[in-house]
This record gives structure tokens, sequence and C-alpha cells, in this order.
């Protein structure tokens, strides 16, 4: 690489700066990633909003990031110079806290945030713990592949935890970064897919996706509409709005599921009597393991599903992240170097 890379980085809160950085070296147990793409994630506002004046040099956001290994520090053994790799938003396990003891590495008490707790990759050059890497197939470029580091493994995996099976109905609330790729896998792994969203305008983007039936939240009650459907295995929700998250609890069928993706601020209010006399329940999901995010990526290549992207170049950043944050792309915005 050379001796100097390009990055964005917060000056202020909500302002990111391109800036020129000396290309670091690797330290043991850490890579060198020559950055390619790098997604725009609703996750990344919470790192430019909240601006460390004491941090220097400043943060760097994004944590949906492909590229290639320019150089390994000590104790390498799986990866290669030149490999294809990403990272998503949790940046390696350390392998000795309890959670990892048990095996449940995405629960690590140690682990760096990547874009929060270390430099993510809006830029062409970031560091990563070789824990935290992962290997990109050959079949997906990598723009498509970026926003299936974060986004991608989150439904996935909260389908898998959802307690689904085929034939069954699924309901995914909201249709935006996330909810559109729920859509398609939830319809390739064979569930009746029910989308919810606001607004007419959303039904052919629904049903596209993978929908069986689109369910506008302005005109219906959701939940209603999936009791007439003989109610919802289970609901994965996307959406940070409180309230029609809880509203949706009582669309579930009998010991259905509701699983959260999205955090919202405020509680959410469920009746406990609905819960105990249908011994129904509510999980929350986090991302996964570098070893889950490959299962999402293989998954993803085997079944053709792929997110729905806008790109713009690392320079202009500020324009990505206003764009993703107002709502108005379809449905990701990733950053190429």
């Amino acid at each position: 690489m050379n001796s100097s890379y390009r990055a964005m980085q917060v000056v202020r809160a909500g302002v990111l700066e391109l800036v020129q950085r000396p290309t670091p070296v690797p330290a043991p147990g850490e890579a060198l990633i020559a950055v390619e793409a790098c997604g725009v994630c609703g996750a990344d506002a919470g790192d430019i909003e909240r601006f460390d004046p004491a941090l220097v040099p400043p943060r760097v956001p994004g944590h949906e990031i492909v590229g290639r290994i320019a150089a390994l520090g000590a104790g390498a053994s799986r990866w290669k110079i030149g490999q294809r790799v990403g990272i998503g938003r949790l940046g390696g396990h350390c392998g000795e806290c309890v959670p990892c003891r048990q095996g449940c590495f995405e629960l690590c008490e140690k682990q760096p945030i990547v874009g929060a707790t270390c430099d993510g990759g809006y830029a062409e050059a970031m560091l990563a713990q070789q824990s935290g890497l992962v290997a990109i197939p050959d079949e997906l470029d990598a723009v498509a592949a970026a926003p299936l580091l974060c986004a991608g493994i989150a439904t996935f995996n909260g389908l898998r935890k959802s307690g689904a099976t085929a034939g069954d109905v699924v309901a995914v609330h909201g249709i935006g970064g996330l909810g559109h790729l729920a859509l398609q896998y939830a319809r390739r792994m064979g569930f009746k897919v029910v989308a919810v969203g606001r607004g007419a305008d959303l039904t052919d983007d629904a049903r596209r996706l993978g929908a069986h039936v689109y369910v506008d939240a302005s005109v219906e009650d959701p939940a209603a509409v999936l009791q007439r459907l003989g109610g919802a295995r289970a609901i994965v929700a996307t959406s940070t709005d409180a309230a029609a998250v809880s509203g949706l609890f009582a669309g579930l069928a009998p010991q259905g599921r509701l699983v959260l993706l999205g955090v919202a601020k405020e509680p959410l209010r469920i009746a406990a009597g609905a819960m105990i006399r249908g011994e129904r329940s509510i999980v929350g999901s986090i991302t996964g393991t570098p070893y889950d995010i490959e299962r999402a990526l293989d998954f993803s290549v085997l079944v053709d599903a792929r997110p729905l992207v806008e790109t713009m170049p690392l320079e202009r950043a500020n324009e990505a992240y206003a764009r993703m944050k107002s709502g108005a792309a379809r449905f990701r915005v990733v950053l190429t170097m």
C-alpha cells in the first residue's frame, strides 16, 4: 500500500472531514485491510453524532467493510495477503471472557465495536483484529457484499432464531435497509411472508422483494391482518418505533415469537397476559459471529439474494450519511474507494 491513505473522520457532531493519514503497520493479531467498499448503516448515526473531542485522532466510522488484506501482523494462520475479507460491527472476540468460553463469541465482553470503539471503514485502509475477519465469496462483489456484513447477518440470524419453519406465516416490520433483505431471506427460507410498512408506495417494492402480502400500517391494523391469516409464527421487527412494534405483538400466533432487531429509544409496552396465555415470547438478536456472517454470505449466493444499493465515492460520505438518515435511500448506500 501507499504510505498514506484517505479517511473520513468525525470532526464534530454529525460532520465528517476528508483527511490523509499515515498507513499503519498491523500489530500481532491484526490485519491491514485495503478497503474497497463500506456500507452506510443506521447504526453509524450514533458513532457520527456522538463526537468525542478528547479522541485523537478523531474516530473513523463505518462497519460494513469489504477489502483485501494488505499486511498481516504476527500470529496469522488462516489469512493470506491479498485475500478478500470483510468485517462487520463486531470486531473480533477475545476468546477469554465468560461468553467466549461458553462459545457465545458474538456476546464477547471485550471485542471492539467497529466504527465506535475502533476506527472503521469510511477510509481507504483500516486495521482489524484477525478474529473478526470474514471470507468473502468470489460470487459477491465488494458493493453487494458490504451491506450483508451487518444488515444481512442481522436479518438472516433474526429469521434463524425466530422458531419459524417452512410454510409458517412470518412478518417483517419495516421495509428499509434491513427489511428489504429480511423479505428476500424469508421468502427463500420457505415462509409465507407478510411485509408491514407505512404507505401504499411500498407495495410494489415489498412484493418484488418477496412478500406474499403487504400491509400498509397507515390504513390497516397489522396485528388484525396477521390474525386473519392465522397468526404469525414470527415477527421480525427492524423498526425503532416502539409503539408500532408493541402493537404488532397481538398479531402473533400461540407460541409465536417477536424478534427485535431495531433498537428503540422507548420501552415496549406488552401485556403480560398475552405472553402468558399464548406462551408468546420476545427475543433480541445481535448481528452474529464471523462464522455466522460467512453462512449468511453463502446463503445469499445460493439463493441469489442481494441488497439494493446506491453507491457514492468516499469523499461524499457526508451526503451518503444524510441520505441514509433521511430514509430516502433505496435501500442501502455504499461508499466506494
